[in-house]
């Protein structure tokens, strides 16, 4: 009798063990087709272009000030604006023109965030400097836009 107990038991073991295997092998066969599957968002689009709401690269308009020449650079990706920035804000310009720097800093956090300049706002003790500065960015972002795409 112990003998007959003996071989279930092993048979038993033997069932456990396959079925632990085979489980392992399904849930390996799953990972692979879940990771190697190909998503249609992963894909790359047929063209990039006409998808796309800018041209990647980093794009300037120059502002003259008094003697000094001034850059608003406007780095984009495909489908956003990544980056503003004043180049090269020398210390006699941030020292004549206060605020400009400040200025920049505010409109570039509100465009960063909006990804629009429609609704950007700022002070009335910066209204001027601000409507420069958003001249200058709005055709920096107008030579970004492909030449396909018409702007509203």
């Amino acid at each position: 009798m112990s003998s007959k107990t003996k071989i279930i038991v092993l048979r038993m073991k033997e069932i456990i063990y396959t079925a632990i295997f085979v489980g392992l092998a399904l849930l390996l066969i799953a990972l692979f087709f879940i990771m190697f599957r190909r998503d249609k968002a992963d894909s790359p689009p047929e063209s990039s272009t006409a998808e796309a709401a800018y041209i990647p690269g980093v794009y300037s308009c120059a502002i003259t000030l008094a003697s000094e020449q001034i850059n608003v650079e406007v780095s984009v990706d495909a489908h956003q604006i990544t980056s503003i920035a004043l180049r090269p804000l020398s210390d006699s310009v941030a020292a004549m023109y206060p605020l400009m720097e400040p200025a920049m800093q505010d409109l570039a956090a509100q465009i960063l965030k909006s990804q629009s300049l429609e609704s950007v706002t700022y002070p009335t003790q910066q209204k001027y400097t601000s409507a420069v500065l958003l001249r200058a960015i709005q055709t920096a972002l107008d030579k970004a836009v492909p030449q396909n795409t018409v702007q509203n």
